[in-house]
């Protein structure tokens, strides 16, 4: 009797001893576990001139895989007769701000940062009535500040014209590539790479530090030249080459006749009407469908020489030659895709197709593209427009060509300024690389508390039978 209960209390004691050396082990074998990490949201309008839209985005507090993640949960577009600068007002705003409170937890709005973002839309509009540009600032802060439970909602509104801007993973790890970013609005046009020579221009370098790398970037905008202003330069430019109210026009479809005024033709700081013109008289313009002159209409909007001053992009600027990969959104984008022109197609395939295009009458667009009326006379113009920006311009030529990819979405997400417009105004991309919490796997823990509690239950046990021993 004495000896089985002997054995029990060694077994005891045994199980005591192994309880403590796993907790030893447990605790010396400590991996990196990261925190379970919160979801943050941010809000950017991108009011430009010839749209509006809200981009909701969400991420996770801090890396995942090694990188930091983006999503874009929503891009609204502002419908309405309201929906681009100069007009925005609570009626416009409204239904993209409804949409955002329903995406936005109700506890995780106040800490939720709004951005209105206005680009070379209202660049052009405070040169040309500065007084206006404020008043917009004020209408669009008020529609937002008397917004329905507005106190939870943190608006900044800002007015800055983006450099460049981020795809939906930021990391660089070495021996990675930089895309490069081509973006087309209705005011400007931009371009940005990683050149593979120092950027001599100061104004034109971008230099930043994420994740502890260091990019060096080239970056210029180049204002009047996005697609709307350009087309209104070209059309100002056959205005003046002609004579009386009559405007024929190369680019315009065969068969294709408009009337504007010409206050309404110089109503931008982009083109200077003759002094002889006045602001009444109507002109009509008529389409001749002539590919090869709008060719030449289209390359007298630029200067190409570069002078003694070394390279260059157009009209004197310094320009790096371009190199690596590029991504061309937003006007590139949606001329290419209305011509099919996206799936990377042969330089010489992209001029086959325009031209073609550019020789139909406007009869048989109207029946091709009946839901395209709008800006179906404008896709000829603009075409060539592209071409002669990219190759002559932006000095791309047949062989770096296949480098340009024509997209509007990365990811999921719309390619544009808002995305590093919101993480540069946040701080949400850090310097220097985050740093792993230390800490213990849940289940290794756990374990290693079950076997604290068994020892000191069997060290009782033990301690008991042993008192009990002596007793007898």
């Amino acid at each position: 009797m004495g000896s089985k209960a002997k054995a029990i209390a060694g077994l005891l004691a045994a199980t005591c001893v192994c309880s403590v050396i796993a907790l030893i082990l447990s605790v010396v074998n400590v991996k990196d576990v990261l925190l379970p990490p919160s979801t943050k949201y941010g809000l950017v309008f991108d009011a430009g001139s010839t749209h509006t839209s809200l981009y909701i985005y969400r991420w996770r507090a801090d890396k995942e895989n090694g990188t930091g993640i983006v999503s874009q949960v929503e891009a609204c577009s502002v419908s309405g007769e309201c929906w681009a600068l100069p007009s925005l007002s609570m009626a416009s705003l409204g239904p993209c701000l409804d949409r955002a409170m329903k995406i936005v937890p109700a506890e995780q709005q106040r800490e939720t940062p709004a951005y209105l973002g206005a680009t070379a839309g209202m660049r052009l509009l405070r040169e040309q009535n500065s007084s206006k540009a404020q008043q917009v600032l004020a209408e669009v802060s008020k529609a937002i500040g008397e917004y329905p439970r507005r106190e939870e909602w943190s608006f900044g509104a800002l007015v800055r014209q983006p450099k460049f801007s981020f795809a939906e993973k930021w990391e660089h790890p070495q021996d990675t590539e930089v895309l490069g970013a081509l973006d087309l609005g209705g005011a400007s046009t931009q371009i940005t790479f990683q050149p593979g020579v120092p950027v001599e221009d100061r104004n034109m370098s971008v230099f930043f530090r994420l994740y502890g790398t260091n990019y060096s970037l080239y970056s210029h905008s180049y204002l009047c030249y996005g697609q709307s202003q350009a087309l209104k330069m070209l059309l100002a430019a056959l205005h003046q080459a002609s004579s009386g109210g009559q405007i024929k026009h190369p680019c315009y479809p065969q068969g294709y006749q408009e009337n504007i005024t010409v206050a309404e033709l110089y109503d931008s700081p982009c083109v200077r009407a003759p002094s002889s013109a006045s602001p009444g008289l109507v002109l009509t313009v008529t389409g001749t469908g002539d590919p090869a002159a709008c060719d030449t209409a289209v390359r007298r909007l630029f200067n190409f020489s570069c002078g003694a001053q070394g390279p260059c992009g157009f009209n004197g600027v310094y320009q790096p030659p371009v190199r690596g990969q590029f991504l061309a959104f937003a006007g590139f984008y949606y001329t290419f895709s209305f011509l099919n022109l996206t799936h990377q197609q042969s330089l010489r395939e992209v001029n086959t197709t325009v031209y073609s295009f550019c020789r139909r009458n406007w009869t048989e667009l109207v029946q091709s593209f009946p839901k395209d009326l709008k800006y179906l006379h404008t896709y000829c113009s603009v075409a060539f427009y592209i071409l002669t920006l990219l190759l002559d311009g932006y000095k791309f030529n047949e062989h770096t060509w296949s480098n340009i990819h024509f997209s509007r979405q990365a990811a999921n997400t719309d390619i544009g300024w808002t995305l590093g417009f919101m993480l540069n105004l946040t701080n949400m991309i850090p310097a220097e690389a985050l740093q792993q919490v230390k800490g213990h796997q849940p289940g290794l823990w756990a374990g290693a508390v079950s076997f604290l509690v068994l020892a000191i239950v069997a060290g009782l046990v033990a301690a008991f039978l042993h008192c009990f021993w002596k007793t007898k």
